[in-house]
């Protein structure tokens, strides 16, 4: 490939979102800028501040506590994975944290957005690992657990009996990865996850469904076979990966799913709606005992409740998320 800037010789790009170049270093190319935590959102009253949950590996989070949350009220965790193709986006951002602050006032929760590290400086599957620590420290706080950062604004403020998941396109297969690890595997404090919510999840897979092309060559060069190549170029299966693709015959079953509630929201427009349709169902048809649900937008398109967050269609579907989290 080409050179670009410096004269940086690239090794491969993904346009109109990320660069990598021959040396190691990387260029994202359509990022939201990063923005500072306050006090007192202006248009919200919630307050943000950043954290950091582990030095090595290096964790840190922005957390979200809405102004109508007294002192030593109790009520829902959520911990949140932004979007971002697994390789761009942050925690820190604007569209996150505009996101972030609207879902806090809406729902009157405490919300903890989880700073996971980037591919492919960080390929997976170190984020899906950075993702369950997060997890694991924050429940901690439900009792003594040996946290030596404790966070008060979870000690005081979060109800342990009532937590939940969630995330956006990379997001949402994150938070699909942390059910299903949560489903074998104890939380601190034996701490249950009540409920998730998967937005536009990030699910493919190599054989076409629904309205998706059936043309190999150009599957093989959409958006979603070239990222999850250069994010997880070792993973066992590529694209068929249970990870990537969680109704292959061969991947856990969707019955191990560790929450009892889980709402699936898809976009008319985006990609991946029929993805999110497939993983709905095949969920439903898992053996899994929750309650599921399923959320279709129409004339919107992928992260349109981030991107386009002024829209009606925004605003109505981050008030039915928030009004989820009970």
């Amino acid at each position: 490939m080409g050179s670009t800037g410096a004269g940086k010789e690239v090794a491969t790009e993904i346009l109109p979102y990320i660069r990598v170049y021959k040396d190691g270093s990387v260029e994202r190319l359509a990022e939201s800028p990063i923005v500072p935590p306050l006090a007192e959102d202006p248009e919200t009253g919630v307050s943000s501040k950043d954290i950091i949950i582990s030095e090595k590996p290096p964790i840190s989070a922005r957390i979200y506590l809405p102004k109508q949350v007294e002192h030593h009220q109790k009520v829902p965790l959520l911990v949140y994975f932004h979007g971002g193709g697994f390789c761009f986006e942050s925690a820190f951002s604007f569209v996150e944290t505009k996101y972030m602050n609207n879902l806090a006032y809406h729902a009157k929760v405490v919300i903890i957005s989880i700073e996971y590290r980037l591919a492919p400086e960080h390929p997976l599957p170190i984020a899906y690992e950075d993702c369950w620590v997060a997890l694991q420290w924050a429940v901690s706080h439900s009792g003594d657990y040996g946290v030596h950062n404790k966070e008060p604004w979870l000690s005081t403020c979060a109800d342990f009996d009532r937590v939940y998941v969630a995330g956006d396109s990379a997001g949402a297969n994150l938070a699909h990865n942390i059910l299903m690890r949560a489903g074998s595997e104890a939380l601190n404090g034996g701490v249950r996850i009540t409920g998730a919510f998967l937005t536009h999840p990030y699910f493919w897979g190599s054989k076409p469904v629904g309205s998706e092309t059936k043309n190999m060559e150009e599957r093989e060069k959409h958006l979603t076979y070239t990222i999850w190549n250069l994010v997880y170029p070792d993973a066992p299966g590529g694209i068929d990966n249970p990870i990537v693709n969680p109704v292959v015959p061969e991947g856990p079953s969707l019955a191990g799913l560790g929450c009892s509630r889980l709402v699936v929201s898809v976009a008319e427009k985006d990609v991946l709606r029929d993805r999110g349709i497939l993983y709905y169902n095949a969920v439903k048809e898992s053996g899994w005992e929750g309650e599921i649900e399923l959320i279709q937008v129409e004339d919107e398109d992928h992260a349109f409740q981030i991107l386009v967050h002024e829209s009606e269609n925004a605003k109505k579907l981050i008030k039915r998320l928030a009004s989820f989290l009970v």
